[in-house]
């Protein structure tokens, strides 16, 4: 399930290093005051086997903000999106940010007019075509020098890259089986590639591009998906789904 909370600004930009960093911080201050048992569970040792962090969210968004270079613009009436497959979260954060007056989006003041829940698409054929609106972060295998020992860097892979596909759809099939689902997901095609896109969270940074993905499999593990967000990083902002 996603959260759309409208949101208002005099705001003319969002500065590059606060368009995404400070959704994570919003979710579990709100989680912090409506269900504290269950925001220590997801920040101290993630849910299910791998530890994973069952939530999302968007950038702001201001479809009616002029664009400027080198700056991501705001002002006027926009968006900003949470979600989680999680009925629990999703609860809670939709009763923290009904009473909040302004959402403060690393120092820009966004007054919330109102909160929208919007339930996911049935998807009983079995397939969903799905189109991201931050950049899917996908982890290759660690990098290594030349003796063959492990190096601190990440390696991140981009999409055309051929190791992308494997592990694009392992991380679809852990986030099944942390939610208990039907792990039979597939990545039928790619239908759209965005521009390489880098965006600052916590010290550093990662890099990523938004995607249309064609995946085959269960309704229930599809709408999954479409809540939770593509790709790694999503509670840091990264892979949140269009509505």
């Amino acid at each position: 399930m996603r959260l759309l909370v409208e949101v208002t600004t005099r705001a003319r930009e969002i500065p590059w290093r606060e368009v995404l960093r400070p959704g994570r911080g919003v979710v579990y201050g709100v989680l912090s005051e409506m269900a504290p048992e269950l925001g220590s569970r997801l920040h101290e040792k993630g849910w299910g086997p791998y530890g994973m962090v069952p939530f999302g969210h968007s950038a702001p968004r201001f479809p009616n903000a002029r664009g400027r270079a080198g700056a991501y613009a705001a002002g006027g009436d926009g968006v900003v999106e949470f979600a989680s497959p999680l009925p629990e979260v999703v609860h809670a954060l939709a009763a923290g940010l009904s009473a909040m007056r302004v959402l403060d989006w690393g120092g820009v003041a966004l007054q919330v007019r109102r909160v929208v829940p919007v339930f996911p698409p049935l998807f009983s054929e079995g397939t969903a075509l799905l189109r991201t609106v931050t950049p899917v972060l996908v982890k290759g295998p660690p990098r290594r020098d030349e003796q063959g020992c492990r190096l601190r860097s990440q390696r991140w892979l981009l999409p055309g890259e051929p190791e992308w596909e494997a592990y694009f759809v392992r991380n679809v099939k852990r986030k099944a089986e942390t939610l208990g689902l039907d792990a039979g997901v597939e990545l039928e095609s790619v239908t759209r590639v965005g521009p390489k896109r880098s965006f600052a969270v916590g010290a550093g940074a990662k890099v990523g591009a938004g995607v249309d993905v064609e995946l085959s499999g269960p309704p229930q593990t599809l709408q999954a998906l479409w809540s939770w967000g593509l790709g790694v990083a999503t509670s840091a902002g990264f892979g949140a789904v269009a509505v």
